[in-house]
Protein backbone atom coordinates (compact mmCIF):
# COMPACT_ATOMS: atom_id res chain seq x y z
CA UNK A 1 0.00 0.00 0.00
CA UNK A 2 1.33 3.60 -0.74
CA UNK A 3 2.28 6.15 1.73
CA UNK A 4 0.44 9.02 2.63
CA UNK A 5 1.36 12.33 3.27
CA UNK A 6 0.71 16.19 3.17
CA UNK A 7 1.91 18.79 0.96
CA UNK A 8 2.04 22.12 2.47
CA UNK A 9 3.22 25.32 0.17
CA UNK A 10 3.64 28.44 0.59
CA UNK A 11 4.28 31.54 -1.90
CA UNK A 12 4.04 34.08 -3.86
CA UNK A 13 1.18 33.85 -6.11
CA UNK A 14 1.27 33.94 -9.94
CA UNK A 15 -0.89 33.03 -12.71
CA UNK A 16 -0.58 28.92 -13.01
CA UNK A 17 0.67 27.86 -9.62
CA UNK A 18 -1.75 25.16 -9.53
CA UNK A 19 -1.12 23.43 -12.95
CA UNK A 20 2.54 23.76 -12.30
CA UNK A 21 2.20 22.34 -8.94
CA UNK A 22 -0.04 19.00 -9.89
CA UNK A 23 2.40 18.94 -12.63
CA UNK A 24 5.33 18.43 -10.77
CA UNK A 25 3.41 15.62 -8.31
CA UNK A 26 2.41 13.89 -11.79
CA UNK A 27 5.99 13.60 -12.77
CA UNK A 28 6.55 12.02 -9.42
CA UNK A 29 3.50 9.74 -9.73
CA UNK A 30 1.90 10.84 -6.69
CA UNK A 31 -1.53 10.75 -6.34
CA UNK A 32 -3.72 13.37 -5.11
CA UNK A 33 -6.54 12.60 -2.43
CA UNK A 34 -7.15 16.16 -1.62
CA UNK A 35 -6.39 19.21 -2.41
CA UNK A 36 -6.84 22.59 -0.83
CA UNK A 37 -5.85 26.41 -1.87
CA UNK A 38 -6.70 30.01 -1.40
CA UNK A 39 -4.63 33.28 -2.23
CA UNK A 40 -4.30 35.93 0.49
CA UNK A 41 -4.49 39.66 -1.84
CA UNK A 42 -3.31 41.32 0.60
CA UNK A 43 -0.12 40.10 0.52
CA UNK A 44 -0.17 38.10 -2.31
CA UNK A 45 0.38 34.82 -0.67
CA UNK A 46 -0.49 31.61 -2.40
CA UNK A 47 -1.56 28.58 0.19
CA UNK A 48 -2.16 25.23 -0.84
CA UNK A 49 -2.40 22.05 1.43
CA UNK A 50 -2.48 18.79 -0.57
CA UNK A 51 -3.12 14.72 0.55
CA UNK A 52 -1.21 12.51 -1.71
CA UNK A 53 0.10 8.67 -2.13
CA UNK A 54 2.75 7.50 -3.29
CA UNK A 55 6.24 7.49 -2.78
CA UNK A 56 8.10 11.17 -3.33
CA UNK A 57 11.85 11.17 -4.36
CA UNK A 58 14.09 13.52 -3.02
CA UNK A 59 14.10 15.43 -6.61
CA UNK A 60 10.39 16.56 -5.37
CA UNK A 61 11.54 19.81 -3.41
CA UNK A 62 13.79 20.58 -6.60
CA UNK A 63 11.10 20.78 -9.02
CA UNK A 64 8.98 22.30 -6.54
CA UNK A 65 11.09 24.99 -6.10
CA UNK A 66 12.12 26.40 -9.30
CA UNK A 67 8.37 27.09 -9.92
CA UNK A 68 8.11 28.67 -6.71
CA UNK A 69 9.45 32.28 -5.28
CA UNK A 70 12.43 32.85 -3.05
CA UNK A 71 10.30 33.28 -0.03
CA UNK A 72 8.53 30.12 -0.38
CA UNK A 73 7.78 27.67 2.36
CA UNK A 74 7.41 23.94 1.14
CA UNK A 75 6.85 20.84 3.77
CA UNK A 76 6.09 17.46 3.05
CA UNK A 77 4.82 15.38 6.20
CA UNK A 78 3.90 12.16 6.84
CA UNK A 79 0.34 11.83 8.02
CA UNK A 80 1.10 10.34 11.68
CA UNK A 81 -0.09 11.51 14.91
CA UNK A 82 1.76 15.04 16.18
CA UNK A 83 3.87 14.85 19.66
CA UNK A 84 2.18 17.38 22.33
CA UNK A 85 2.98 18.27 25.81
CA UNK A 86 0.03 19.90 28.18
CA UNK A 87 0.93 22.65 30.13
CA UNK A 88 -2.20 22.76 33.11
CA UNK A 89 -2.79 24.82 36.21
CA UNK A 90 -5.45 24.06 38.57
CA UNK A 91 -8.64 23.52 36.26
CA UNK A 92 -9.38 19.99 35.01
CA UNK A 93 -12.39 20.45 32.21
CA UNK A 94 -9.80 20.93 29.03
CA UNK A 95 -7.18 18.50 30.32
CA UNK A 96 -9.45 15.76 31.06
CA UNK A 97 -11.32 16.34 27.86
CA UNK A 98 -7.88 16.28 26.23
CA UNK A 99 -6.82 12.81 28.39
CA UNK A 100 -10.33 11.31 27.31
CA UNK A 101 -9.93 12.35 23.69
CA UNK A 102 -6.43 10.90 23.29
CA UNK A 103 -6.99 7.94 24.63
CA UNK A 104 -9.69 6.95 22.61
CA UNK A 105 -7.63 8.30 19.88
CA UNK A 106 -10.64 11.00 18.74
CA UNK A 107 -7.44 13.43 17.87
CA UNK A 108 -3.93 13.30 15.75
CA UNK A 109 -2.30 13.43 19.13
CA UNK A 110 -0.22 12.07 20.89
CA UNK A 111 0.26 13.23 24.38
CA UNK A 112 3.53 13.05 25.81
CA UNK A 113 3.43 14.74 29.02
CA UNK A 114 1.34 17.19 31.73
CA UNK A 115 3.65 20.03 33.21
CA UNK A 116 2.04 22.09 36.02
CA UNK A 117 2.60 24.56 38.33
CA UNK A 118 0.69 23.12 40.95
CA UNK A 119 0.13 19.58 41.73
CA UNK A 120 -3.79 19.40 42.09
CA UNK A 121 -3.69 17.28 38.20
CA UNK A 122 -1.50 14.47 39.04
CA UNK A 123 -3.88 12.02 39.80
CA UNK A 124 -6.20 12.76 36.91
CA UNK A 125 -3.15 12.62 34.37
CA UNK A 126 -1.26 9.18 36.08
CA UNK A 127 -4.85 7.27 35.82
CA UNK A 128 -3.98 7.73 31.95
CA UNK A 129 -0.61 6.71 32.07
CA UNK A 130 0.56 9.93 30.90
CA UNK A 131 3.80 11.23 32.85
CA UNK A 132 3.10 14.29 35.22
CA UNK A 133 6.19 16.81 36.26
CA UNK A 134 4.85 19.40 38.74
CA UNK A 135 7.30 22.58 38.87
CA UNK A 136 6.49 24.13 41.97
CA UNK A 137 6.23 28.15 41.32
CA UNK A 138 5.70 29.36 44.75
CA UNK A 139 8.96 28.07 45.31
CA UNK A 140 10.87 29.04 41.92
CA UNK A 141 11.69 32.87 41.08
CA UNK A 142 10.16 33.20 37.36
CA UNK A 143 13.52 32.78 35.81
CA UNK A 144 13.82 29.70 37.56
CA UNK A 145 10.61 28.34 37.13
CA UNK A 146 10.65 28.91 33.66
CA UNK A 147 14.12 27.00 32.67
CA UNK A 148 13.04 23.97 34.20
CA UNK A 149 9.83 23.87 32.85
CA UNK A 150 11.51 24.60 29.56
CA UNK A 151 14.16 21.75 30.63
CA UNK A 152 11.38 19.24 30.76
CA UNK A 153 9.70 20.44 27.55
CA UNK A 154 13.15 19.74 25.35
CA UNK A 155 13.38 16.47 27.02
CA UNK A 156 9.94 15.17 24.91
CA UNK A 157 10.99 16.93 21.91
CA UNK A 158 7.20 17.53 21.28
CA UNK A 159 6.16 19.15 17.97
CA UNK A 160 3.15 21.14 19.81
CA UNK A 161 2.20 23.03 23.52
CA UNK A 162 -1.03 23.11 24.57
CA UNK A 163 -2.00 25.54 27.58
CA UNK A 164 -4.62 23.71 28.68
CA UNK A 165 -5.80 26.38 31.72
CA UNK A 166 -2.03 27.64 31.79
CA UNK A 167 -2.74 30.43 34.20
CA UNK A 168 0.96 31.96 33.79
CA UNK A 169 2.33 34.28 31.15
CA UNK A 170 4.98 33.13 29.44
CA UNK A 171 8.28 34.96 28.55
CA UNK A 172 9.35 35.83 24.82
CA UNK A 173 11.95 33.88 25.61
CA UNK A 174 9.73 30.77 25.88
CA UNK A 175 7.19 31.86 23.63
CA UNK A 176 10.53 32.73 20.64
CA UNK A 177 12.00 29.40 21.13
CA UNK A 178 9.07 27.50 20.60
CA UNK A 179 7.59 29.72 17.68
CA UNK A 180 3.92 29.14 16.27
CA UNK A 181 4.08 25.57 18.33
CA UNK A 182 1.96 27.12 21.46
CA UNK A 183 -1.35 26.66 21.39
CA UNK A 184 -4.15 28.62 24.18
CA UNK A 185 -7.40 28.25 25.61
CA UNK A 186 -8.98 31.66 26.30
CA UNK A 187 -12.22 32.02 28.34
CA UNK A 188 -13.31 34.52 26.14
CA UNK A 189 -14.24 35.41 22.33
CA UNK A 190 -10.96 37.43 21.45
CA UNK A 191 -10.58 40.50 20.97
CA UNK A 192 -13.23 40.75 23.94
CA UNK A 193 -12.25 40.50 27.16
CA UNK A 194 -8.84 39.88 27.53
CA UNK A 195 -6.65 39.19 30.66
CA UNK A 196 -8.26 38.31 33.96
CA UNK A 197 -12.00 37.29 34.82
CA UNK A 198 -13.13 37.37 31.48
CA UNK A 199 -16.71 36.41 32.46
CA UNK A 200 -16.68 39.39 35.55
CA UNK A 201 -16.07 41.86 32.74
CA UNK A 202 -18.74 40.12 30.55
CA UNK A 203 -20.94 39.54 33.49
CA UNK A 204 -20.88 43.68 34.37
CA UNK A 205 -21.47 44.20 30.35
CA UNK A 206 -24.55 42.40 30.17
CA UNK A 207 -23.36 40.57 27.30
CA UNK A 208 -25.79 37.85 25.38
CA UNK A 209 -22.97 36.00 24.54
CA UNK A 210 -20.02 34.27 25.63
CA UNK A 211 -17.68 32.37 23.99
CA UNK A 212 -13.79 30.83 23.77
CA UNK A 213 -10.94 31.39 21.93
CA UNK A 214 -8.42 29.47 20.55
CA UNK A 215 -5.32 30.57 19.62
CA UNK A 216 -1.46 30.63 18.87
CA UNK A 217 0.39 32.44 21.47
CA UNK A 218 3.32 35.34 20.43
CA UNK A 219 3.93 38.41 22.48
CA UNK A 220 0.99 40.48 22.92
CA UNK A 221 -0.90 38.85 25.91
CA UNK A 222 -4.12 37.04 24.29
CA UNK A 223 -3.62 38.59 20.60
CA UNK A 224 -1.94 35.68 18.73
CA UNK A 225 -3.54 34.54 15.34
CA UNK A 226 -6.85 33.14 16.24
CA UNK A 227 -7.30 29.39 15.22
CA UNK A 228 -11.31 28.41 16.44
CA UNK A 229 -13.86 30.33 18.28
CA UNK A 230 -17.72 29.16 19.49
CA UNK A 231 -20.26 31.01 21.19
CA UNK A 232 -22.81 30.54 23.61
CA UNK A 233 -26.10 32.12 24.42
CA UNK A 234 -26.84 33.67 27.57
CA UNK A 235 -28.99 36.29 28.90
CA UNK A 236 -29.71 39.03 32.13
CA UNK A 237 -30.47 35.49 34.51
CA UNK A 238 -26.64 34.69 34.23
CA UNK A 239 -24.53 35.27 37.43
CA UNK A 240 -20.83 35.65 36.66
CA UNK A 241 -20.64 31.76 37.88
CA UNK A 242 -23.20 30.60 35.76
CA UNK A 243 -21.11 32.14 32.43
CA UNK A 244 -18.15 30.56 33.88
CA UNK A 245 -19.60 27.38 34.77
CA UNK A 246 -20.86 26.94 31.03
CA UNK A 247 -17.80 28.65 29.24
CA UNK A 248 -15.66 25.33 30.67
CA UNK A 249 -17.80 23.27 28.20
CA UNK A 250 -17.07 25.94 25.34
CA UNK A 251 -13.50 26.19 26.02
CA UNK A 252 -12.98 22.26 25.86
CA UNK A 253 -15.05 21.73 22.65
CA UNK A 254 -13.32 25.31 20.89
CA UNK A 255 -9.15 23.68 22.31
CA UNK A 256 -10.28 20.16 21.03
CA UNK A 257 -11.84 21.64 17.51
CA UNK A 258 -8.18 23.75 17.00
CA UNK A 259 -6.11 20.91 17.96
CA UNK A 260 -7.88 19.05 15.25
CA UNK A 261 -7.29 21.53 12.66
CA UNK A 262 -3.68 22.35 13.36
CA UNK A 263 -2.67 18.43 13.78
CA UNK A 264 -4.20 18.05 10.88
CA UNK A 265 -1.72 20.03 8.86
CA UNK A 266 -4.75 22.36 8.40
CA UNK A 267 -3.80 26.21 9.89
CA UNK A 268 -1.69 28.47 7.83
CA UNK A 269 -0.48 31.22 9.73
CA UNK A 270 -0.40 34.32 7.69
CA UNK A 271 0.94 37.93 9.39
CA UNK A 272 -1.46 37.77 12.70
CA UNK A 273 -4.21 35.66 11.08
CA UNK A 274 -4.86 32.17 9.85
CA UNK A 275 -5.60 30.74 7.16
CA UNK A 276 -7.44 27.38 7.45
CA UNK A 277 -8.75 24.66 5.35
CA UNK A 278 -11.77 22.71 6.86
Amino acid sequence: MSNRYRLLIETEDKKGLIHQITGVILKHNLNIEQNNEFVEKSCNRFFMRTDLSGEPSRSLFDDLSRLLSSDQVVRLIPKRKKRVVVMATKEHHCLGDLLLRNKYQELDIDILAVISNHDYLRSLTESFAIPYHFVDCACLDRGEHENKTLRIVDSYDCEYIVLAKYMRILTPDFVGRYGDKIINIHHSFLPAFIGANPYKQAYDRGVKIIGATAHFVNDNLDEGPIIAQSVLNVNHTHSAEDMARSGKDVEKQTLARALRLVCDDRVFICKNKTIIFE
